[in-house]
Formats: C-alpha cells, sequence, structure tokens
C-alpha cells in the first residue's frame, strides 16, 4: 500500500520506519525541510533505537521518501496518517492548529483526486475532533465524506525507547472509522501487526487513549504516594508493591474498571479514610488518595441530581445493599440517596430480596435499626410492586432478576440503570438509561 505520513516528529518518524520495513511505501510530509532531509537520507530526525536501520532499509528500497509538498503525497497515496502535535495551550486545552491546517491541504489535494482517500488521525485528540476534521476536508474539497472519502481515529500506543516493539507488538490496533472501506483500508495496512484489530465508534477510539494515558498517570501518582507513606512508616513499598501487582484477579485486571455505581460497603469507604488520615499524621502530601471519597461523594450527587432534574416524584429503588449476593448494606450509596429524596419529600419504593429485616442479624440489623430504621416502611415484595407505584427506576446493583424491569417498564415510564445490567440499547429507544453511558 502506499500511505503519505503527515509530520515526521516521534509518532510519523516511528510509522514510517515500521510500515516500509511491512512493505508499505511511505511518502513522509513536512514543513521543515531539515527532518524531510534526514528522511530522504535514511536518517532519523529522532533518537529511538531500531528506528535508523529500519530508515536506511526503506530508503534503499525505494519504499520511504519525504516532501514538504502535501497536495504530491496525497494524490501519489491511497491513505494518509496524520502525525502532527497537539500540545498544550496555556490553559491546558488542546492546540489543534496543525491537525486542521493538515486537513485543509489534504482538502485542496482532494479537489485534483480520484478515486477514493482515506485520512487517519494518530494524534491523540479529544472526541469530536476527527468529526470536525472531516468537516474541514468537506469544505476545503468540496468533496462528500463516505463518497469521495473516508476518516478515522487511529490513536498510537508508542513509548519512547520502546516504540518499534510497541509499534509492532501493541496491545491492539485501534481504530474508530466512518465507514466500512475505510475500515477495509486500515485493516490491510496494519494487517502484518501482531495484535488484535478492534473497530470501534470514532469518538470512543479517540477517548480510549486518554483513558490509557490518564490511567497510566493515575497508576505512577497512587505507587508514589505509596512509596511516600510507607516512608514514613518505614515499611518498603516496594516490598508491598511488588506482592501487589501479582494479584491479576482484583488488581490487575478489568475487575472495578467498568464505569457504574459508587463504591461502598464494609471495606472499601473504611479503609480509604483510615489511609488518608494517616497521611495527615505522617503530614505526607497524598492528594490521589484523599480525593477518593470526594470523587466517590460527587458521584453519588450525579445520581441525586439527575433525579431532581427530572421532576418525577415517585421513585423505585431496585437493590439496597451495595452490590449484589449480599445483605451487607454498611455504607451502601444507594441509602444515601434515599435518603435524599426522602428528606425531599418524594415517595420511595424499594425490593432487595436479599434485605429481607426478619432476617438480618448482627452490623446488618444494627445499620437498619440505628441508621435508617425509617426506610423498612418504604420496602416491597417484589419488583412488580415497585414497578406499580413508580415513575422512574433505579436499578442500583447487580442481582440479575433486576431484568425483570426492563421488560416489564410501562410506556413512559424510565428506568436508570446504574450499574449497567443490560447491553447499551439504541439512543432512540426511550425509558432506559444509564449514569455513566
Amino acid at each position: 500500500m502506499k500511505i503519505s505520513i503527515f509530520g515526521l516528529g516521534y509518532v510519523g518518524t516511528v510509522s514510517a520506519a515500521c510500515l516500509t520495513g511491512y512493505g508499505h511505501t511511505v511518502i513522509g510530509v513536512d514543513t521543515n525541510q531539515l527532518k524531510v532531509n534526514s528522511i530522504c537520507k535514511g536518517e532519523s530526525p529522532v533518537v529511538e533505537p531500531g528506528v535508523s536501520d529500519l530508515l536506511r532499509q526503506g530508503v534503499a528500497g525505494k519504499r520511504l521518501s519525504a516532501t514538504t509538498d502535501p497536495h504530491a503525497a496525497v494524490l501519489e497515496s491511497v491513505c494518509s496518517l496524520l502525525c502532527v502535535g497537539t500540545p498544550s495551550r496555556s490553559n491546558g486545552s488542546l492546540n489543534l492548529d496543525q491537525v486542521f491546517a493538515v486537513g485543509r491541504q489534504i482538502g485542496r489535494a482532494l479537489k485534483d483526486k480520484n478515486g477514493f482517500h482515506v485520512v487517519a488521525l494518530r494524534s491523540t485528540v479529544l472526541p469530536g475532533t476527527v468529526e470536525r476534521l472531516a468537516l474541514i476536508i468537506e469544505e476545503t474539497s468540496g468533496r462528500k465524506l463516505n463518497v469521495d472519502f473516508g476518516v478515522a481515529s487511529n490513536p498510537e500506543f508508542l513509548r519512547e525507547g520502546t516504540a518499534v516493539p510497541d509499534f509492532e507488538h501493541p496491545p491492539f490496533t485501534i481504530v474508530g472509522p466512518s465507514d466500512s472501506r475505510v475500515e477495509a483500508v486500515l485493516r490491510e495496512l496494519y494487517a502484518p501487526v501482531s495484535a488484535p484489530f478492534i473497530s470501534m465508534d470514532i469518538r470512543a477510539a479517540e477517548l480510549l487513549k486518554y483513558a490509557c494515558n490518564v490511567f497510566h498517570a493515575l497508576k505512577v501518582a497512587f505507587a508514589n504516594e505509596m512509596g511516600a507513606i510507607g516512608k514514613g512508616l518505614g515499611v518498603d513499598s516496594h516490598e508491598v508493591m511488588k506482592v501487589f501487582v501479582q494479584d491479576s484477579k482484583l488488581n490487575i485486571s478489568p475487575y472495578y474498571l467498568m464505569p457504574g455505581f459508587a463504591f461502598g460497603g464494609s471495606c472499601l469507604p473504611k479503609d480509604v479514610r483510615a489511609l488518608s488520615y494517616q497521611t495527615k499524621q505522617l503530614d505526607v502530601a497524598a492528594p490521589v488518595i484523599s480525593s477518593l471519597m470526594e470523587s466517590n461523594d460527587r458521584h453519588v450527587q450525579r445520581v441525586v441530581d439527575w433525579l431532581l432534574e427530572r421532576g418525577k416524584k415517585r421513585i423505585g429503588v431496585l437493590g439496597l445493599s451495595f452490590k449484589s449476593d449480599t445483605d451487607d448494606m454498611r455504607e451502601s450509596p444507594i441509602v444515601r440517596v434515599i435518603e435524599t429524596l426522602l428528606g425531599k419529600g418524594y415517595e420511595v419504593s424499594i425490593y432487595d430480596s436479599n434485605v429481607n429485616l426478619s432476617r438480618l442479624i448482627g452490623a446488618n440489623k444494627r445499620y437498619i435499626e440505628q441508621e435508617i430504621p425509617h426506610i423498612s416502611s418504604h420496602l416491597k415484595n417484589s419488583i412488580e410492586e415497585v414497578l406499580d407505584c413508580s415513575d422512574i427506576v433505579l436499578i442500583a446493583n447487580r442481582s440479575a432478576e433486576f431484568r425483570k424491569a426492563l421488560e416489564a417498564a410501562r410506556p413512559g415510564q424510565v428506568v436508570f440503570d446504574l450499574v449497567r445490567l443490560a447491553p447499551i440499547r439504541s439512543n432512540e429507544e426511550k425509558g432506559y438509561e444509564g449514569l455513566c453511558w
């Protein structure tokens, strides 16, 4: 395949080197003549192990060239990869000037081109950027999206120092295509890459890169805060974290990483508070750990705000315990929602098959008697009873029986799912909404 790569910085140079290594023909495009000259001589404008050898091989095999002429590069290629910079502005927002400038260059070139052209954005950008890029290309070229050209989000996952192996063996190849032809071209382009090829919604692909990078930043900050706390307590934090990462069931796993409702129960809130208090005693700043309870509280408030905005007073709640298959209501976040609604005069009906007042003993019984004794009068015996006397029904935990509410809800009745029991439904389908989707 013959492709053009706009931007011969770190990502563009590595991409050019690796793709020529797969046998593709690459035309590099940059406004910097020195970078163009370097590529044409098979010399890398960036320092990265393995790149120079691949560039020399590409030039020697006549599969790699570079130019400052974007018009010619587009006419001679079937796909353009945009790898230009997206630096931060002083207020933290992204400067997308280079992305959209290249979009206009491609648009002008497409005026003179016959045949379908693919434009894939590799630069890290926020959701909506690829759509804006497509509009700019349409306006500049007079051509139509998915008729004369297509676009895609195609984020990269390269680390400096290991970029070549990262390109050749990434965790996945992500493509958010505007149509099936775009997907087919990019499947062919990345066919030699040893990784699952995942096609997803354009905006989801854009946000995925941020989810990855911000989570990496979170992990670094968390590990450093644990290290600071450990040092203050005379504990070897490396010994702690070495064992911590061996837990692939919960710690390093998909568990706890699906957007849903707030955390609760007898362990997480108590332990977060205890460690946060310990940091104050040690005079150790740990803003990530200390912010966890505030973040959790904000998530509970999102539910309350959503309900208050709807203006309907009859609320049904399915699930009282903090998670399914337990009767533990200690620090259950839905209890806080119910308390707030009752305090504002709402009619609340509750069903949870695991919360049977006559069977509760120990801590759960004391919690009901001391903290929420009035809630017992709002408990119903079935899902059907809750549906009958509610305009909005909240699904608060993952008990499988609550799926019945999705099918039994009457017209005009809203089911607000806090945990995503069912697969996502069409946006056009009314009466079913989620907290985080």
